[in-house]
């Protein structure tokens, strides 16, 4: 390829092409356009980078694993017109020399490593002032920290799109921002600013988004913003602003989405924010509002989601919310509303949340409820509601309702455990309270009604827990997805993007990111609910993610739970996506597409302590200690980094109190991974954190032989374990992976075979065939067949640790 000296053209963009940048293409000195984006190409560009393309108008890097500083050189090309080198690891700071290319019309540098820590790192900031074409300069999701200089007002006044959310920005916003008077996209969340909103954002008439979430603002919404009457995404979310809120919100008439939640906001709500026809997305929680829901609500006919939850509002629900047909989330607990739950719900058929706990109303659950076809979580709880529970649709399901603090509800599922209705209980509330007094004298019916509040005691100790919806959405959530938003973003599902399957369900690779410029991949987590055992599964996986939260933990975005295109039941999880993979196929490259991967020592040393301290925290630090129960190196993955994040907790189980081993919850109908399951369970014993630590040295033995506990070599009596241990202390070599022995060959070769050299080579060597002896003993230890002779958990951590540290000495 590097023959066609005459090529303009090149581009092989969203294919599977891998490997370093290709050295051949340097010799295309012609090209007017490059791009190699959406492939897995990988390594560094040279210094000089920029030379080679002197007529270049182009460059298309973007979405691939290019990695190291991006080089200044590439200013050379000075007709450059679009970068793209978004979506990559590049670190480092931005080229000042960008400020060069007259022509630059867009910059798109997002998601990458790069960094900022004082003015000199953001002086091309100040240079790109020189490129009076630009229109998109988009730095959203790198490390770039600081206080964000007040340069930024000498952009192009054409700028259109400027992206810097998800930094680590300091300081104010400056207040010449709002001289860029073409912006239509700015957005600066989740970064540290402080101070308050500038009124000269209110020069921006062309705004359409403004993110501002997840900062440190203070004060007032200035009254400026409402002259932004353009903008359809307003996000101040996250901050500590106060003060009432402005009836001029009614000026912005082609709003969509509005986050509000987690400020100091006080007084009511203006009724003239429902005023908006076209919002289909509210979110005012966690602040201080008061007074009645105003009746206009119904004026919203494009809302689906709406969460008004803690603040202080009361009063009754207006019937015209029915008139917003299309909702499907409604989350109103924290309140402080009262009155019967509205008729003209029945007309929310679209429903799929609805959140009511946590106030006062009161009559009858409605019956119109168990119809509601899509509905799969509804919370009730620790309201004044009674009469006899309906028994239909989702009151089947108690794990999807709940209905704790209602002491007057009676009958319905017996899983919910009310206490059975009597003689016209549910209608006659009269004759309800005649009967008591009657019954009372009873002493057998005394005793059942002690026995009753002893269980509704219970429950109200764990209402906390249970009154959570399947998955609680964090402020650093995703709002809930929909099947079609995930069949979208997974081209249908498609094979293609297949990345893996288990037993309860096949997982996917997808580009969604509802609130921003990127497509942000995830994985996707659909349930197999045809398999026996997946609903409860994808239950237990839920109830597990919600409260927990460790950076070795693989991080959960958001939940789906809906129905697909045929009306099926349908149920999924959307991940964090580890750009590599799991640790299954970097210990056993030769089964999977790449065959050149490859974990050194210390990769695989630091990969351990990062599994022990997830195991640890699950076990001793998260709110209620928890057991994997299925902890595998298909289970582990790896992010771009290589950090290690333990995932899948379909078979996790909680218990009861940390470090009681002797109260632990049912293991029937157990199933694990062959090979990692400590012995134990398969005699019927329960789950246990000493089944993780078993788990744990199978794990370690696995990576420091490279064998897997269900090898062809281990027939019989023969386990990895016995294997292992034979092997001690005298053919330790022997059984240690391969690709170990080579590594310190190659260590060898690169210290040259002079006498000082090879000494220390000997040392070192002798070095990691300690650690590497060390990682061995202490996965023998944890893999005992005995629970009783395993290591504890936490000194798991800190062996590990030490031999790691020994290790980079």
């Amino acid at each position: 390829m590097g023959k066609l000296d005459s090529l303009t053209w090149l581009t092989v963009e969203t294919n599977r092409l891998s490997g370093a940048f290709p050295s051949s293409v340097y010799n295309l000195s012609s090209l007017v356009l490059l791009g190699l984006g959406d492939n897995q190409f990988s390594g560094t560009l040279p210094p000089n980078f920029g030379f080679f393309f002197p007529n270049l108008h182009n460059l298309s890097l973007y979405r691939n694993k290019f990695y190291g500083p991006i080089p200044s050189s590439i200013a050379n090309a000075s007709s450059l017109q679009v970068i793209q080198m978004d979506a990559n690891a590049f670190s480092g700071v931005v080229p000042s020399t960008f400020g060069t290319l007259k022509n630059l019309t867009y910059l798109l540098l997002w998601e990458n490593q790069l960094e900022a820590r004082n003015d000199d790192d953001w002086s091309f900031i100040k240079t790109l002032a020189n490129c009076t074409h630009l229109q998109v300069l988009e730095l959203q999701t790198n490390r770039l920290g600081g206080v964000l200089p007040v340069a930024v007002s000498n952009l192009s006044k054409g700028i259109r799109r400027l992206t810097l959310r998800g930094n680590l920005i300091s300081g104010n916003i400056p207040r010449g921002i709002g001289d860029l008077v073409s912006l239509t996209f700015l957005t600066l969340g989740n970064n540290l600013i402080n101070g308050t909103i500038p009124r000269t954002i209110g020069k921006l008439h062309n705004l359409g988004v403004l993110d501002l979430g997840n900062n440190q603002l203070s004060g007032q919404i200035p009254s400026s913003i409402f002259n932004l009457t353009r903008m359809y995404h307003f996000s101040i979310d996250m901050n500590q602003l106060q003060g009432a809120l402005s009836p001029s919100f009614g000026n912005l008439q082609n709003l969509q989405k509005v986050y509000l939640f987690a400020n100091n906001f006080s007084g009511t709500i203006p009724k003239e924010l429902f005023s908006i026809s076209v919002l289909t997305l509210l979110s005012m929680s966690q602040n201080s509002l008061t007074g009645a829901l105003p009746t206009k609500i119904h004026q919203l006919k494009s809302i689906n989601m709406m969460d008004i939850s803690e603040n202080e509002l009361y009063g009754e629900i207006p019937s015209t919310m029915g008139n917003c047909e299309l909702l499907v989330f409604i989350d109103m607990h924290g309140n402080n509303f009262q009155g019967k739950i509205p008729q003209s719900f029945d007309k929310l058929r679209g429903l799929e949340i609805l959140d009511l706990s946590r106030n006062n109303l009161s009559g009858n659950i409605p019956d119109f409820l168990q119809e509601f076809r899509y509905i799969n979580y509804l919370n009730l709880s620790f309201n004044n509601l009674d009469g006899e529970t309906p028994k239909g649709g989702i009151f089947r399901n108690a794990s999807a309702v709940s209905l704790l603090g209602n002491p007057k509800l009676c009958g319905g599922n017996l899983q919910l455990h009310l206490h059975p209705c009597s003689g016209g209980e549910s209608k006659r509330p009269h004759r309800r309270a005649a009967l008591f007094i009657a019954v009372i004298t009873i002493p057998s019916v005394a005793l059942c009604i002690a026995v009753v509040i002893l269980i509704c005691i219970i429950f109200l100790r764990c209402s906390k827990r249970k009154s959570s919806p399947p998955l609680v959405h964090s402020n650093e959530m995703l709002p809930r997805v929909t099947y079609y938003e995930l069949f979208k973003a997974t081209d249908g599902f498609s094979p293609r993007n297949l990345i893996g399957f288990g037993s309860f369900g096949s997982v996917y690779k997808g580009k969604m990111d509802p609130t921003g410029p990127t497509r942000k991949p995830v994985a996707v987590k659909v349930i197999n609910l045809g398999q026996h055992g997946a609903s409860k599964s994808f239950m237990r996986e839920c109830e597990a993610l919600r409260s927990i939260r460790h950076r070795n933990l693989l991080k959960i975005l958001t939940s789906c739970s809906s129905v697909d295109s045929h009306g099926n039941d349908f149920k999924a999880l959307v991940f964090e996506f580890m750009q590599n993979g799991s640790l299954e196929q970097w210990l056993h490259p030769g089964e999977n597409e790449n065959c050149e991967k490859h974990l050194g020592l210390a990769q695989r040393l630091n990969i351990a302590v990062d599994v022990a301290l997830a195991i640890s925290y699950l076990y001793c630090h998260s709110s209620r200690p928890i057991v994997h129960c299925d902890l595998k190196p298909s289970n582990v993955l790896l992010d771009d980094e290589m950090t290690a994040h333990v995932s899948d907790f379909g078979l996790a189980r909680f218990l009861p109190d940390s470090g009681d081993s002797k109260k632990l919850t049912s293991f029937s109908a157990f199933k694990g991974s062959i090979g990692y399951v400590a012995p134990e369970y398969g005699m019927g014993c329960n789950a246990s954190i000493e089944g993780d630590v078993y788990s744990f040295g199978i794990l370690l033995l696995e990576m420091a032989t490279g064998r897997r506990p269900t090898d062809v070599l281990f027939v019989g009596d023969l386990t990895l374990h016995k294997y292992v241990q034979m092997a001690f202390p005298d053919r330790v070599l022997d059984i240690v992976d391969p690709s170990l022995l080579r590594e310190g060959t190659e260590r060898n070769i690169a210290h040259g075979t002079s006498p000082e050299s090879m000494n220390e080579y000997l040392v070192k060597e002798e070095a990691r065939l300690a650690c590497l002896a060390s990682m061995l003993t202490l996965g023998l230890t944890c893999s005992k067949d005995s629970p009783k002779e395993r290591i504890q958990m936490e000194a798991v951590v800190k062996e590990m640790t030490a031999i790691t540290e020994v290790f980079s000495c």
